[in-house]
């Protein structure tokens, strides 16, 4: 069945224009002015915004941390984010340690297969290193996984700056690219023991035990490794202006370095934390954690000016009556917000609307960015003859607020309720498929993996 999306503006992050666009299948045949073919159903789509689907590189669905396992498994998570216009995930595989590579892969295989609603793909998790790891990574890339984790912190995923350089090494001869949780653990546990000491176990703590310098600290160090190993880096989930200076100083030595943040570091404040309702602001709660309106300015100037190349969720979401684990001690509050279904949205109301970014910056952090970053452009993250019809029709004019009641995340509440919001997802295809129609849902479990290739930004 053919289609012609009519009327609309095609926004790419190399521009816009005023086109239609021809599906065939999954794939995009045309993008021209008043295009017409006979056997094609026509949509109107006069006055709304055409993007690529979006790409979310960073979501934890159905993942087993801190005694529990996240609301958000592939069903709820994948729904959840083709209803916020995102048709792709990169998902993170993790084995523990003493774990394959290839028994990771294989159990993230089972948790999403056929119960996915957008496609994915995933990053591959290295908390170990030994002979059988080395061996197991050319077989990642034969079955479509170029990108890798490494943590700084969590001493369960740390591998230690020796096997971090030797990672990086074996990285940058399979052409891989890792990213990288960059935060200081020890001092983080030193300044964990001096709140409980003094009896501070309220949610309020978490940002303390983990201030700015720390992830700057941390950032530091990766990038000097990494600059002796000689390979590009992502730094994932980046919060502070201090860190995006150590950014600017590796870029200014040569180093290729790239930047992620997520919505909640440029439109939270630490101020959630502090709220006397514990359900409140233990919802909050995430590491890195919310910082302060300052840091939210470098993210958005960093956003506009090239510095900063993604914007992901780091979807990890847990329900109220999870984060009450912690109640009476804030480190055993499980660490994550939901945020898949969201992302989109606010990147337009307080991105373009507010006048902080351009659409076509928009589609570049959305979608053709993380496309190029992992290996799937240009199936994905452009809309252009040949890549994937997955398409977002936004309305630029569609007024309302977000709210929990309005999503499918299974975590039950958003981190961004009653805010105002600009525009509004109407439609959504996936490879040529009708997946979202005014706004509900009408195709699910439609998801494929993704194989990726070697990814170049």
């Amino acid at each position: 069945m053919k289609k012609i999306l009519r009327g609309g503006t095609v926004i790419n992050a190399s521009g816009r224009q005023n086109a239609d666009v021809l599906i065939e299948g999954e794939k995009i045949v045309a993008v021209a002015p008043a295009l017409s073919c006979a056997d094609a159903e026509v949509i109107d789509v006069t006055g709304k915004l055409l993007f690529p689907g979006f790409i979310d590189a960073h979501t934890h669905f159905d993942l087993d941390v801190c005694n529990t396992t996240t609301a958000d498994d592939f069903y709820t998570g994948g729904r959840s984010a083709l209803r916020g216009g995102t048709t792709m995930v990169i998902d993170f595989a993790c084995p523990n340690k003493g774990e394959t590579l290839g028994y990771g892969l294989s159990l993230w295989h089972k948790k999403s297969g056929g119960r996915t609603s957008c496609d994915y793909s995933f990053h591959m998790t290295i908390d170990d290193w030994n002979d059988e790891i080395i061996a197991e990574l050319p077989k990642m890339f034969e079955q479509g996984i170029s990108s890798f984790k490494m943590y700084l912190t969590y001493p369960a995923m740390m591998i230690g700056d020796e096997n971090i350089f030797h990672a990086l090494r074996e990285l940058k001869k399979l052409g891989g690219i890792a990213g990288v949780h960059c935060e200081n653990a020890g001092v983080i546990d030193a300044l964990i023991a001096e709140k409980k000491a003094a009896g501070r176990l309220a949610p309020a703590s978490h940002p303390e035990c983990r201030p700015n310098p720390l992830e700057a600290e941390a950032v530091a160090h990766l990038l000097r490794i990494a600059e002796v190993a000689d390979v590009p880096v992502v730094i994932v989930h980046l919060s502070t202006r201090e860190a995006l200076h150590e950014v600017f100083a590796a870029r200014e030595r040569g180093q290729r370095v790239y930047v992620e943040t997520c919505p909640h570091y440029l439109i939270l404040d630490d101020s959630r934390y502090r709220q006397d309702d514990f359900d409140a602001a233990a919802g909050y709660i995430c590491a890195p954690p919310l910082r302060t309106k300052p840091d939210q300015d470098a993210l958005w100037k960093a956003l506009a000016n090239g510095t900063v190349q993604t914007v992901s969720t780091d979807h990890c979401s847990f329900t109220r009556e999870q984060k009450r684990a912690g109640r009476d001690d804030f480190t055993k509050i499980p660490g994550g917000l939901p945020g898949v279904e969201s992302r989109g949205l606010l990147l337009y109301t307080y991105g373009v609307a507010a006048g902080r970014i351009t659409k076509e910056q928009m589609c570049a952090l959305l979608a053709e960015n993380p496309a190029r970053l992992y290996g799937a452009y240009p199936r994905k993250g452009v809309l252009a003859v040949g890549s994937d019809a997955d398409i977002v029709v936004l309305d630029p004019n569609a007024e309302g607020v977000f709210s929990a009641a309005q999503e499918h995340s299974a975590a039950g509440y958003t981190p961004y309720e009653g805010m105002a919001r600009r525009g509004a997802i109407e439609r959504v295809y996936l490879r040529g498929q009708l997946v979202v129609k005014d706004g509900e849902l009408v195709a699910k479990n439609a998801g494929q993996y993704i194989a990726r290739g070697v990814g170049a930004l």
